[in-house]
């Protein structure tokens, strides 16, 4: 659907949404960066699509409709050849018992489209306009599961069966051969699948493709060996990488647009027994930053959050494993900060989230660009705001604390298994204890845990065995405890945690602990539903504690006490820990204890 920037500006100005200064800026934008009005606007979140489609409804006088395609029906569907669906980029999302066709364009302003699937459908057609995105993902619905597709593409004879697995032709490559299809197939089932990561790992007699769906990876084809190969060899082409090198380990990078968005792929190959595996990492470069609430933050660690990224100068640290979302925290904080009267600068490794306007470094050892040589280069370029991605030795600290003591605001992150831990870890760098001390404003000690399939999770009620595993698992050793606990979780509900997120749908709006115990729990479905891809799970949330450095703190860092005495002198002034946000969010039915238990062990 494009709308005309003529009829974008009416709508803008008839919601009251942007100032006559704030249009008059986007004017400025659409004429310097050459891009529709209408782009400029979902971009900058003043209008989602689906609102400015709705508004295009109202003024075309077409009835607007959302689709899910989950729900249209395989006869519904099947009307309209999938050739002809895509490309009108229409789709028949349902009949009735008179014979009407109902049919979802993006663009029902297309006179040549409308009349050639009046032929088509016949002259009972009832055309309604929807989002795009909506739309390009019910087209999916013809494409079926992933095994037989790529059985589909690969026992084509163009695929030639040689006895030397290592020969590559040139019409293996080309961009409409079926090994570039193949290619093509694994990544978007990836990205559909709301895979982080896929692996096409070489076996004997086999290639294995696994996804890692919400952290845990899993199998989803095997194809010939036959074409082990000319698949890599592809990747290599589209990541710019040395297709005739096999002995050495190769990284790189591309794009793809799959749907109304675009993804990039950090692409990384590795030399193994049977072959070279190749790891490709999906980001994601049209998401929009999350909030802390959709984050999963609430209460006092909102507040400190809010309080600390607000500051002119200081640091704030994210800590947790490899994999537990510290980066996507910080993307969120930086997205936050970014505004035109700001210079943000990072130094990273990789970098993984590209944000527009902020000055983003990455780290390359070879060429002498190390974090501690970035990060003393970024403070020459008048920076504001600083990131470093990881702060992994002496000078990268001395240097981000001199940052944080000359007037920059700084984040960062260190691997360690909780927020107290951080700052020990830190002295133990030979950072002065009075640094950390002035410096430090707030730490996040953070993991992922699986979320709750909203749709098909089910409600138990937890028999005296459980009681007493909860009772073991997270400290609470009498009704003083379970009362505290109750009074978190009343104010989770007020804060609404996690309802921020638009692809959850809680509606708890009860309390499942007392000042006695535990009076229901949740579970996931053991047969799932098609929602989650039958497992019981659908994306994930964070698992946070925010450690403020307020007075009692920094008196204890000085006096170079433990890890241990600094976790619990902040959870006396209120810190609440990673396994109590975990347990709050299970009582609420966002997650299980299982996966809080499993994430939180090694604490």
């Amino acid at each position: 659907m494009r709308i005309s920037d003529k009829i974008v500006d009416e709508f803008l100005k008839r919601s009251g949404k942007v100032s006559a200064d704030q249009l008059t800026m986007l004017h400025d934008q659409e004429k310097n960066e050459k891009r529709p009005l209408q782009d400029l606007v979902i971009n900058a979140n003043i209008l989602n699509e689906k609102d400015l489609t709705k508004l295009y409804a109202e003024e075309v006088d077409i009835p607007f409709v959302e689709i899910n395609p989950k729900d249209i029906k395989k006869e519904s569907l099947k009307q309209l050849p999938e050739r002809i669906a895509r490309q009108y980029n229409a789709i028949v999302f349902d009949t009735d018992e008179d014979g009407a066709v109902f049919v979802a364009m993006s663009d029902p302003d297309d006179i040549q489209a409308v009349n050639f699937l009046q032929k088509q459908l016949g002259s009972n057609l009832r055309i309604y306009v929807a989002p795009e995105s909506q739309i390009k993902a019910a087209l999916d619905n013809y494409r079926g599961n992933i095994a037989g597709e790529l059985t589909k593409i690969i026992s084509n004879d163009d695929i030639a069966d040689d006895d030397n697995e290592d020969t590559v032709s040139e019409s293996d490559l080309t961009e409409d051969s079926p090994i570039a299809q193949t290619v093509n197939l694994i990544i978007e089932y990836g990205i559909k699948a709301g895979a982080s990561d896929i692996h096409i790992e070489p076996r004997e007699k086999y290639v294995l493709v696994r996804y890692r769906i919400d952290g845990m990876l899993r199998e989803a084809n095997k194809l010939p060996k036959k074409v082990q190969a000319a698949l890599v060899s592809r990747i290599k082409i589209l990541s710019n990488l040395k297709i005739d090198e096999h002995r050495a380990p190769q990284d790189g990078r591309f794009k793809i647009e799959v749907g109304t968005q675009l993804f990039a792929l950090r692409v990384s190959t590795l030399p193994i027994v049977d072959g070279e595996k190749v790891v490709m990492r999906i980001l994601n470069e049209s998401v929009k930053a999350a909030t802390f609430e959709g984050l999963g933050f609430w209460g006092d660690a909102l507040k400190i959050l809010h309080q600390a990224i607000i500051q002119p100068h200081g640091m704030v640290l994210v800590t947790g494993p490899t994999g537990s979302g510290k980066s996507t925290t910080l993307f969120s904080v930086l997205s936050m900060l970014n505004t035109p009267n700001v210079n943000i600068s990072t130094v990273e490794d990789p970098v993984e989230y590209r944000i527009v306007g902020v000055n983003q470094t990455q780290v390359n050892p070879i060429a002498g660009m190390t974090f501690a040589n970035g990060l003393r280069s970024l403070l020459r370029q008048d920076p504001n705001i600083i990131m470093v991605g990881e702060i992994r030795d002496t000078e990268t600290a001395d240097l981000a604390v001199q940052a944080s003591l000359t007037g920059h605001l700084v984040f960062s992150t260190l691997h360690t298994s909780d927020a107290a831990t951080c700052l020990p870890r830190l002295l133990e760098m030979g950072v002065e204890p009075f640094l950390i001390a002035s410096t430090v404003r707030a730490v996040i000690g953070q993991r992922l845990v699986r979320r709750l399939c909203q749709d098909c999770r089910e409600e138990y009620v937890p028999d005296s065995g459980i009681v007493e595993r909860i009772k073991s698992a997270f400290y609470l050793e009498n009704n003083e405890d379970f009362l505290k606990i109750h009074e978190l979780e009343a104010e989770a509900l007020k804060d609404g945690v996690g309802i921020d997120d638009s692809n959850t749908k809680y509606s708890i709006n009860t309390l499942s602990s007392t000042d006695k115990g535990v009076s229901r729990l949740w579970k996931a479905h053991e047969e799932g539903c098609d929602n989650c891809n039958h497992t019981g799970y659908k994306g994930r949330i964070g698992i946070y504690e925010v450690m403020d450095n307020d007075h009692d703190i920094q008196k204890s860092i000085v006096s170079n006490v433990t890890s241990e005495e600094l976790e619990k002198l902040a959870e006396n002034n209120g810190m609440v820990s990673m396994h109590i946000d975990g347990l709050i969010k299970a009582l609420r039915g966002q997650t299980t204890l299982e996966e809080v238990m499993r994430v939180t062990s090694d604490r």
